[in-house]
């Protein structure tokens, strides 16, 4: 079950970013390509590197000892016993033991209001999903990049914080916890402690903004 990797913006736009944008959305699009697809053996290799706590170039300790976390998971694991964990957390027999989509976390039902909100605001941003993807837009994968694009694309901080606070802030940090209190999770369980710790670095970046 991959989630949207092809969200495309129908206008290119051409900015130069600050380094601590740049931190931002590569730490967006890290969370979206765990929370999209297995780390293969490379990844996980490029992963162990961040058990050092001054690799990931992070600010806050908070976020200093998830990076870490996550490199001492990534060394230890395997890519069979993560795809194994992937598989059990996302995929399962009929699902997974966590359901990783905004509506289902805001209603308690799949394909409902929030998710077509968001396509009117995708829509509105000039996103697109790719017709070769069949996950729908509010996988928590394809908002993590949502994220990092907007970043990359120039968008003001004004327009990520709205973004940020209609589609994400009410329900993400609550998966990233059920994340890291899955009975599946061994290697995800440092996944969701950084991505709670991001989510919390991004809420009080955006308000200040």
């Amino acid at each position: 079950m991959n989630a949207p990797e092809a969200l495309v913006r129908t206008e290119t736009l051409d900015n130069p970013l600050p380094e601590e944008a740049l931190w931002r959305a590569s730490t967006w699009g890290l969370l979206a390509t765990l929370l999209r697809e297995v780390p293969d053996e490379a990844r996980l290799a490029q992963l162990s590197a961040l058990s050092d706590p001054g690799a990931s170039g992070e600010p806050g300790s908070g976020l200093q000892t998830a990076f870490a976390m996550l490199g001492l998971a990534a060394g230890s694991s395997s890519p069979a016993s993560v795809d194994d964990e992937f598989h059990d957390l996302f995929i399962g027999i009929g699902r997974g033991e966590l359901l990783p989509y905004g509506s289902w976390y805001q209603t308690g039902f799949l394909m409902e209001r929030p998710l077509s909100e968001l396509r009117g605001a995708l829509a509105r941003l000039g996103y697109r999903r790719d017709s070769s993807v069949s996950e729908p837009e509010d996988h928590v994968a394809a908002l993590c990049e949502v994220m990092a694009m907007m970043i990359q694309d120039g968008f003001s901080e004004a327009q990520q914080a709205g973004f940020f606070r209609d589609h994400l802030e009410s329900w993400m940090e609550d998966f990233f916890v059920d994340l890291q209190q899955a009975e599946s999770a061994v290697f995800y369980r440092s996944v969701g402690r950084l991505g709670q710790a991001f989510l919390q670095f991004e809420r009080s970046y955006l308000q200040m903004q």
